[in-house]
């Protein structure tokens, strides 16, 4: 085993307050770190979405895969520290690890690197992709990496006699990590709502990705700066690897010996008894019997990780105007810290001690109540959903075509479409889409009889004009809802003439008569028309969010104070009228389930565990919320659901169930002592805890009894992860 070389100062590093100098240089880090991974998560699926183009399902599965590797890749970073490189240097490898990551991320959303026409798009997507994969799996090896070590590290700044300073360390230690996760969740979607752009300003990815990446780098720097101060305590060997090969020992062995010839043994562990320690197997076991309530754990994590994909997707449909401030989607996770800060105290100093007084209101209670909030959490999305679906265009099928007819006749007009007959104003339109096969039939006028063919899955606005008879033009429409809440706007130009349009500073382009469509964000928005003598006409729209508006020109249309009141806006796309505010519901719901089910979850587990078993139930722990991201993205793959609510049943449905078991398994599931059955083993003598079980059975290669390594590791770090509400 590589051992890390240590330079042992004759005196402790300098104090300030009675605390070692060093651990503010950890404070620091892991503040920038969390902001760092925090804030680049934020956005990370939309940029999913609106930058690299892929479907919300397609874009969920990678955003959940990419955190299931960032709680997988801790296990690695654990036995790599403990066993080979020591914690100071596998932190420093792996931030470098971590920040490369985060600079190619930022690189990657840069769209001017491969945009050779200037047009705003990325012309090798690939490209973007493919730095886009390289920098989430370096980042998901670096934050998983250190996410054992960095606590572990600061625990090991304390002298033995200053249990109070490392007892106050962890807690302002955890508040760093919220305080980071609740910044830059509330600053990141700032800077990506900024427009940057070498040819065309566009949303900024490459800011909000590129501060993460500097927090990441201020964040390495800050805990190289403090290197001479930090206490290095060699590697002494990974509990996790020295329980595996004892767990594989004792499978492997039963296995040998699995002929009736054999004895049976009390529990199958006892088959390690040939190699490891009575002691060891007795830790063995009690781990093993915590870690088997945590088989139904998983699905919470599947539902309380959707509030970065999902529910951010849900919101992007909704009205984020509060006031004065527009709401971005992704800054509703902010919400999840916020009600965590608040609730946490509550729950302890006020909710704990009522229920308390009604009945006991035991560990495992809590879990089940903390996944049954979750699923009512999920709940409350689909009824909400179901409110969003009602405001949502009914766009067509993929055999279907869908028309809008506008009279741009200076009288009104009544039309027949198949079988339909329908009266248009003049200058108006129909209100709704009508729906038809790949064809139909069109009459505008008695002996005018028109077969108009529709590609399937369009929409189409058809622009009635008069030639020396009715005639008609066809304009394709959108068939999804304006991105990020954004407004889509076009102009009709029926004034027989060229004339300049512009909105906002941005110029519609005309390839005939109806314009292309310009996104403009929500408020007032004045379109200055202005035709080539330098006449000019101001016409104001009030604009929501997420709707699409024809604006009308017509030919009686003319320059003047009175100019407004000629031209007509044609609602394509209503605007979002469901708020985001309704979205807290949920979030409550799932924080209130975040707060009693985890915290609650960590405290139940180390009070059950060995003193020298904490890690392995903290790798367990974060285990858990890897295989829950593992069945989101399952489930966005695999559901063939068309509607968005009927998914968030599904997931409510399944926790539930979950929930209904694992309440059967906490019912007989029986608390124990770790602390009295260790004592017991430390009360047996030398030579009794030494002694091998014989037995009467052929051994390949009759082997000398080897003596275990007993050193109990520090477990104050340990204990304090129970604090932890973001891990």
């Amino acid at each position: 085993m590589a051992v890390e070389k240590i330079k042992k100062p004759k005196k402790r590093s300098s104090t300030i307050f009675g605390y070692p100098l060093s651990i503010f240089f950890i404070v620091v880090n892991e503040f920038c770190e969390r902001f760092s991974y925090y804030g680049m998560r934020a956005v990370l699926v939309l940029y999913f979405k609106y930058f690299l183009k892929w479907d919300e399902d397609f874009a969920t599965t990678i955003y959940h895969t990419f955190v299931a590797l960032c709680y997988l890749t801790p296990i690695l970073g654990a036995i790599v520290a403990d066993s080979w490189l020591g914690k100071f240097k596998t932190i420093v490898y792996l931030s470098i690890v971590y920040a490369v990551g985060q600079v190619v991320m930022a690189v990657s959303a840069i769209q001017d690197i491969t945009d050779a026409n200037k047009d705003g798009t990325p012309d090798n997507m690939t490209l973007h992709v493919a730095l886009s994969m390289v920098g989430l799996l370096l980042i998901a090896l670096g934050t998983g990496g250190i996410k054992p070590c960095v606590a572990a590290f600061g625990g090991d700044q304390f002298e033995d006699h200053q249990e109070k300073q490392r007892s106050t360390f962890f807690s302002i230690f955890y508040l760093s990590i919220n305080a980071g996760s609740l910044i830059s969740t509330l600053i990141t979607p700032i800077l990506r709502a900024q427009t940057c752009g070498i040819h065309v300003q566009q949303e900024c990815y490459p800011l909000a990705f590129g501060v993460p990446a500097a927090l990441m780098v201020v964040a390495l720097i800050v805990f190289i700066v403090g290197s001479p101060m930090y206490i290095r305590n060699p590697p002494q060997g990974n509990i996790i690897v020295k329980v595996c090969k004892c767990i594989g020992f004792a499978v492997k062995n039963r296995f040998r010996h699995r002929s009736s010839q054999y004895p049976k043994r009390e529990h199958w562990m006892d088959w390690a008894e040939e190699k490891y320690d009575k002691l060891l197997i007795a830790q063995v076991k009690m781990a093993l019997k915590v870690l088997f309530l945590y088989i139904p754990l998983p699905m919470f994590w599947a539902l309380f990780d959707q509030q970065g994909s999902r529910w951010t997707f849900q919101a992007t449909t909704m009205n984020g105007n509060f006031g004065a401030i527009t709401i971005q989607p992704d800054q509703m996770q902010t919400v999840n810290p916020i009600l965590i800060l608040i609730l946490v105290p509550i729950m302890d100093t006020l909710i704990y001690p009522l229920i308390s007084k009604c009945f006991n209101f035991t560990p495992l209670r809590r879990i089940t109540v903390g996944m049954f909030l979750a699923a009512l959490a999920f709940v409350a999305a689909a009824l909400l959903q179901i409110q969003i679906d009602k405001t949502l265009p009914d766009f067509p099928s993929s055999t279907e075509g869908q028309v809008k007819f506008i009279n741009m006749v200076n009288r009104d007009l009544q039309i027949q479409a198949d079988n339909q007959t329908i009266s248009l104003k003049a200058f108006g339109a129909n209100e709704d889409y009508l729906t038809f096969n790949n064809q139909f039939t069109l009459v505008l006028e008695p002996g005018q009889q028109y077969n108009v063919k529709l590609d399937n899955g369009t929409r189409n606005t058809m622009a009635i004009i008069q030639g020396s008879k009715l005639g008609f033009e066809k304009f394709d429409d959108m068939t999804s809802k304006p991105e990020k809440g954004e407004n889509a706007l076009r102009v009709l130009n029926g004034f027989g003439s060229v004339l300049n349009v512009t909105v906002r500073d941005k110029v519609f382009n005309f390839t005939s008569n109806m314009s292309e469509y310009l996104s403009v964000s929500h408020g007032k928005a004045e379109f200055m028309i202005k035709d080539d003598r330098g006449s000019s006409c101001i016409y104001t729209q009030e604009l929501g969010f997420g709707s699409s508006y024809t604006l009308i020109i017509p030919s009686t249309f003319t320059f003047g104070e009175m100019c407004s009141e000629n031209i007509k806006a044609v609602m394509d796309m209503e605007p979002n009228t469901v708020h985001m505010a309704w979205q807290i519901i949920q979030y409550f719901l799932m924080t209130s389930g975040e707060v009693v089910f985890s915290v609650t979850g960590l405290e139940f587990s180390y009070s059950q565990a060995p003193s020298n078993m904490k890690s392995v139930l903290q790798a367990g722990w974060l285990l858990t919320v890897a295989v829950g991201n593992i069945i989101v993205l399952i489930v966005a793959e695999a559901a063939t659901l068309k509607d968005q609510w009927a998914e968030y049943i599904l997931f409510a449905s399944l926790l539930v169930l979950v929930c209904i078991i694992f309440a059967i398994m906490a019912y007989f599931y029986t608390y124990t002592d770790p602390t009295k059955i260790e004592a017991q083993f430390g009360e047996m003598e030398p030579e009794e805890k030494e002694k091998r079980k014989s037995f009467d059975m052929p051994r390949k290669g009759s082997a000398e009894s080897h003596k275990e390594d007993r050193r109990s590791s520090d477990s104050s770090s340990d204990d304090e992860c129970t604090k932890q509400t973001k891990i």
